[in-house]
């Protein structure tokens, strides 16, 4: 497990307006998260960017602010929108077995008809099963890039590789529509040939994400690379020091190959194929979709930006006398 999640983490329950924020993501309408940090403490979490935004100066992984926010007035009104629970914290933490806040949404918006997308590294979403299933179109994501349980542990605190895949196997039984997201992909570590194997009779869409290095993150994983897959570090400077893309169209032409042989449709930032649920999966490459999303995810940025300046702005009594 990373080392900073060897202590228990910050807890603080915070007043928030409202739990649904306007999306400019291609994938959904809505983002809806729950809470505010994560404590899963993947070392190369993207959403560490939050920070700039919350005010927190604890190491991210190490607090998790619980959302506590008006009942949902008119839910009916999100009918046929699309939700995205989980862009930026993992809706089932640990945590959300004592503080249930995504069940308490999920409640809400029972019967609405809104449309869920939820993405998640933990099996405690079984619990909700039910509820979920209630939801039309409902579908569940699970983030693995790893059969190897040591590298897993190293990377994060979430649950183990052989519980997400059971989790992923009990909602595709119950027809739910389920995604194996194997993200990120870390170069000449991940073997998404084995993961697309073990995953292809439970999921109908399997996403590939490379692994992109910056911030405050770069360094923790080159450092890593360095002191555990030292042959690996000429590979990763190419890569994330040099900007050479090479190594991801190789292998963007070798799982294209991959995914014929296996009688799987291979596609490149488009997943809205739609097939008959006993279908096998489709494979959707996100390896280029830094170029086709960044505006998009600029302007996600700054409105999730806004929006935290104005919770904080609520919850400057709150968030400082938070405890453990």
């Amino acid at each position: 497990m990373p080392e900073l999640m060897r202590n228990a983490p910050i807890i603080r329950e915070i007043q928030v307006r409202s739990i649904l924020s306007k999306s400019n993501l291609p994938v959904c309408e809505y983002s809806v998260n729950p809470y505010t940090g994560c404590t899963h403490g993947c070392r190369y979490c993207y959403a560490s960017f939050m920070k700039r935004f919350t005010g927190h100066t604890e190491p991210w992984g190490t607090f998790l602010d619980v959302k506590i926010w008006p009942r949902i007035k008119n839910p009916e009104k999100y009918r046929g929108r699309e939700l995205f629970i989980g862009s930026v914290t993992d809706p089932y933490l640990p945590q959300e077995e004592v503080y249930g806040r995504t069940r308490e949404l999920l409640l809400q918006l029972k019967g609405s008809g809104a449309r869920l997308s939820i993405a998640t590294k933990s099996d405690l979403v079984l619990r909700d099963l039910d509820l979920i299933k209630s939801f039309p179109d409902a579908r569940v994501s699970w983030s693995i890039n790893t059969l190897d349980e040591g590298f897993r542990a190293d990377m994060d605190g979430a649950s183990a590789i052989e519980r997400r895949f059971a989790a992923m196997e009990a909602f595709h039984q119950a027809g739910v529509r389920t995604t194996c997201f194997i993200s990120p992909i870390f170069p000449g570590i991940t073997d998404a040939k084995a993961i697309i194997r073990r995953a292809k009779n439970s999921c109908n869409l399997i996403w590939l994400e490379n692994l992109n290095l910056r911030g405050s993150y770069k360094a923790v994983i080159m450092d890593y690379i360095r002191e555990k897959y030292p042959h690996l570090l000429p590979l990763y400077q190419e890569i994330y020091s040099r900007g050479n893309n090479r190594y991801w169209e190789a292998l963007d032409g070798e799982m294209r190959a991959f995914a014929a042989g296996e009688g799987l449709d291979y596609v490149t930032n488009d997943d809205s194929m739609q097939r008959p649920f006993d279908a096998l999966p489709v494979v959707v490459n996100y390896f280029y979709h830094e170029k086709i999303r960044k505006s998009a995810k600029r302007n996600e940025d700054l409105r999730i930006g806004s929006l935290q300046r104005k919770e904080g702005g609520e919850n400057a009594g709150i968030a400082g006398s938070g405890g453990r």
